[in-house]
């Protein structure tokens, strides 16, 4: 019932504020009340990107790693790998910048009224000819030419100097 999703907002929460002994116990409480592993596993994995982020770009690779061991060897001895993941969060540096950075592009698509603007022609590909007749990738620069990083738009025009890490006033 609710004590499902209680659980769950609690290791969260405990994870998010690394408390790593909140954190075993929620995950044993949920473990041991008889909870899918791959459950949590997955939640794992979203919270690796959602609050630890780029703090630790690792987290992704422990949490899809948990994942694929409970699924390889199930409960009870999955459990540890479990345990082990969890701690790793607890511990681990957090960031939320890459969430709110997509969390504001979003908004910026759903606000965007009319259509929304093309891609610009030198970002097209251009595999037939009449496509390179159109202008279709046309003044392109492929950045592993260069030694320097290369002066380009890679937004639409209409989105010109938009910096989607920055805080959007709500």
């Amino acid at each position: 019932g609710e004590e499902h999703y209680n659980c769950i907002s609690a290791l969260h929460k405990s994870m998010r504020g690394s408390d790593e002994n909140a954190s075993l116990y929620w995950l044993a409480r949920m473990l041991e009340g008889g909870e899918d592993p791959l459950y949590v596993a997955r939640r794992l994995v979203r919270f690796a990107s959602e609050d630890i982020g780029l703090a630790d770009p690792l987290a992704l690779t422990q949490a899809v790693a948990a994942y694929q061991g409970c699924h390889f060897i199930g409960m009870p001895e999955c459990e540890v790998i479990l345990a082990q993941c969890v701690v790793y969060f607890a511990r681990a540096p957090k960031s939320i910048e890459v969430y709110r950075a997509y969390g504001n592009v979003k908004e910026c698509l759903r606000m965007h009224m009319g259509p929304l603007p093309p891609v610009p022609l030198h970002l097209r590909n251009a595999p037939t000819r009449l496509m390179k007749n159109l202008g279709y990738g046309k003044g392109y620069k492929y950045n592993p030419m260069y030694k320097e990083p290369v002066e380009q738009d890679y937004l639409p025009e209409e989105l010109k100097g938009t910096d989607f890490f920055k805080e959007r006033e709500t």
